[in-house]
């Protein structure tokens, strides 16, 4: 385990769908880097555009309403800076995501306007005493999520955002898994949250032994076999896998709709300022 990781630990998100996503919290070695170069960046655009609006008021005989615009420049970078591209990036500032972290929610969503705008306003808080942080670092250090005092008041978590490895629809060549799909109600669509699981374990089930496949598929196959009315017997690896083929395969209009709208690891395309909503669907934990 390298050092910028040994202080990380997973934490297991159960959607209202009843499924389980795993998410592993960003640690401070991971956070110190994302904040440093956001700092970076702010003190960047500091100085250029205080230089210009000086240089710009002082030719108009008005040095003392570029001093006032320059007071408002630091302030806006300062208050506003790391609200506003959470808010708009989906939980990210430019250091979030070259670090590869991103804010959520406790309960694993999208976070908002005012949660981003909150957890930054309060940031204030953690830097005391002096700007040194120690009350954000000791609030981290006693939060199993790793949440300063603005994460807790605004209920959101830093989680570090997994490589994109989902890259496109597997071809299953199996025929009862075929021959399952043509068995599953033409009409059916899978939400969001059970495509992405249905993709997750797809993916990862040459990896696992049967004995594995049957655990990890008995959670979301069985509410789906009595939903489908297919016998008892009916194999659930499978079942799952003619699932995955008949919402991203044999459905050509809905394959073309997920191209379109990216992989179902993607962020969610929604206004950052309200959490997306999901239509239910009868299922149980799957690992991601």
């Amino acid at each position: 385990m390298s050092d910028s990781s040994a202080l990380d630990t997973a934490v297991e998100i159960i959607t209202p769908e009843n499924i389980a996503f795993r998410y592993r919290v960003a640690g401070p070695f991971r956070r110190l880097p994302a904040y440093l170069i956001d700092f970076g960046i702010r003190l960047t655009a500091w100085m250029i555009t205080s230089v210009a609006v000086m240089i710009a008021f002082s030719s108009l005989g008005l040095p003392g309403f570029g001093l006032a615009a320059t007071l408002i420049i630091i302030f806006a970078l300062t208050w506003l800076y790391g609200g506003l591209f959470e808010a708009l990036w989906n939980g990210q500032t430019p250091g979030k995501r070259l670090m590869n972290i991103r804010v959520l929610t406790v309960e694993g969503r999208p976070i908002n306007g005012w949660q981003a705008v909150l957890r930054n306003v309060l940031r204030a808080a953690d830097m005391m005493p002096l700007m040194f942080y120690l009350v954000g670092f000791l609030s981290a250090m006693l939060t199993p999520r790793f949440q300063r005092l603005g994460d807790l008041a605004a209920g959101t978590m830093v989680v570090v955002e997994e490589p994109k490895w989902f890259q496109g629809v597997i071809r299953l060549r199996e025929a009862e898994v075929v021959r399952l799909a043509g068995q599953i109600p033409p009409g059916f669509q899978a939400s969001r949250t059970t495509a992405r699981a249905l993709a997750a374990y797809v993916q990862r089930r040459p990896q696992f032994s049967a004995p594995r496949r049957a655990e990890i598929a008995g959670h979301l196959g069985r509410p789906l076999r009595r939903q489908f009315n297919l016998p008892p017997e009916t194999n659930l690896d499978l079942l799952l896998a003619a699932v995955y083929h008949h919402t991203f395969v044999t459905d050509r209009r809905e394959e073309e709709r997920v191209v379109a709208a990216g992989s179902p690891f993607a962020p969610i395309a929604t206004s950052p300022f309200a959490p997306p909503s999901e239509p239910a669907d009868q299922a149980a934990p799957v690992e991601s």
